[in-house]
């Protein structure tokens, strides 16, 4: 099953629903950054999370940035994610370690206490900017409070990441539901009955359940109608010409400093782990478009 998100109405447009497979993207992500199997799982779900709410947007050049800052040993996560299904995201340290809690994967424990941060920018004169305190670190439940207390949006947020046996990615992906203010007492109560009585994502995926047949049992006999499919990917919009850029802005000191080391540079890529190389001559060039 290739990478999809789908977009998704029920109720009579009481609630409005969103969900999607990522295996292939999170397994993008692992691989690039080579994450230990915690750090794939808190990346993958936050990746889901922001492709989702990234598909919320309306306009093609709108982008979304969830970055959350931890005291856990993972340190931080940033992931960005457009209109379009495209996202990438990176940990601080992919090669964080941790036992398994009750058997599963220590996401709460990589993260610890922190807070996350939602950045939206669509265009306006300044980003909208909202910020929650973690729950529990799981992500899921992180960005439900985040929904709720920012956006003053009740929502459920479901997310998941499942790893193979030599630590790939077996399958990954995550629901988003959401009800609007005049939704019904009784659609509201069979929402939530519904909601308590699925199977974990993870489950739901492993069983080779398709996005909508995720919405389906999340909104079983809210009259689900389905608006929209679209392609996800692990996209970076990262290039030689915008490394330069950057290794620009650091001034002409740092770019004398590094000539006068005589040695050719690598600069990566936060996001997608790119490596891109410049020579003592190239690095000559750009001091000469430095500007201080």
């Amino acid at each position: 099953m290739n990478d999809y998100i789908v977009r998704a109405s029920a109720a009579h447009t009481q609630i409005r629903a969103f969900a999607a497979v990522t295996t292939d993207l999170v397994e993008e992500a692992r691989r690039r950054h080579g994450t230990s199997p915690v750090a794939t799982a808190a990346l993958g779900r936050l990746l889901t999370g922001g492709v989702l709410m990234g598909s919320m947007m309306k306009n093609e050049t709108d982008v979304l940035t969830i970055q959350i800052k931890c005291s856990g040993p993972i340190q931080g996560l940033t992931v960005t994610a457009d209109s379009q299904g495209n996202a990438k995201g990176y940990v601080f340290d992919p090669g964080v370690m941790l036992p398994p809690k009750n058997g599963k994967l220590d996401v709460g424990g990589a993260l610890g206490q922190g807070v996350m941060t939602v950045i939206k920018d669509m265009g306006l004169k300044e980003p909208y900017s909202g910020q929650t305190i973690l729950q529990t670190g799981e992500i899921a439940e992180d960005l439900t409070y985040y929904f709720a207390t920012s956006e003053q949006v009740p929502s459920s947020v479901g997310l998941g990441v499942l790893m193979e046996g030599d630590n790939t990615v077996r399958c990954a992906g995550g629901f988003i539901v959401q009800v609007m203010p005049f939704i019904e007492d009784d659609v509201l109560n069979r929402l939530e009955q519904n909601i308590q009585n699925i199977r974990s994502v993870t489950s739901m995926l492993d069983n080779g359940h398709t996005p909508e047949e995720m919405l389906a049992q999340v909104l079983e006999g809210l009259d689900l109608e389905i608006t929209d499919t679209l392609p996800a990917h692990f996209s970076c919009n990262c290039s030689k010409e915008r490394i330069e850029k950057a290794i620009i802005s650091v001034g002409r000191k740092e770019i004398q400093s590094m000539i006068d080391d005589g040695k050719d540079i690598e600069v990566k890529c936060h996001f997608c782990n790119t490596a891109y190389n410049y020579t003592v001559d190239e690095l000559k060039a750009l001091l000469k478009r430095a500007r201080n």
